[in-house]
């Protein structure tokens, strides 16, 4: 970390960033060896990351051939307009960058799980409705392994 003085240690602000944030991003490797990135709604539970999907779609494929995975999220707290010359304009946040690996939940009652867990975090409201047959054979589950984890902050 270039600015080591911006390392955001506590695991405890780190857990409550991956609960609250809405979306994050995923970064994979595609058949071409193009990184790919993509924005994403995800759930942060038992020091792990998922994802829901459709079934299809490049981020699926690349899971499935075994790509290395990024993930991260960001807080952006409030822009610094500058004093001085434009160079001197700053931005305050925190942000967090996961390294790890990727699999394809398979069991259904874990995927069920996951997805009511996930429409507790974006739709509270909505209670624990069912989820049928039909959509779960429609929707995949992403699982990411936290290797590593670093945090980022700056707050002025």
């Amino acid at each position: 970390m270039r600015h080591p003085e911006r390392e955001l240690k506590d695991r405890e602000t780190i857990d409550t960033i991956l609960r609250q944030t809405p979306v994050g991003r995923i970064a994979t490797i595609n058949q071409k060896g193009i990184p790919i990135i993509k924005p994403v709604n995800f759930l942060y539970s038992d020091g792990k990351i998922y994802i829901h999907s459709s079934i299809k779609g490049e981020k699926i494929r690349d899971v499935q051939r075994g790509s290395p995975v990024c993930f991260e999220v960001d807080e952006p707290i409030a822009y610094v307009v500058a004093s001085q010359a434009p160079c001197k304009a700053s931005y305050y946040y925190r942000s967090i960058i996961i390294k790890g690996k990727s699999a394809l939940v398979k069991d259904s009652d874990k995927k069920v799980e996951i997805l009511k867990k996930m429409t507790r975090k974006y739709q509270p409201e909505r209670g624990d409705g069912e989820i049928s047959a039909e959509i779960l054979k429609k929707t995949a589950v992403i699982e990411i392994g936290i290797g590593e984890i670093t945090g980022k902050e700056n707050l002025g």
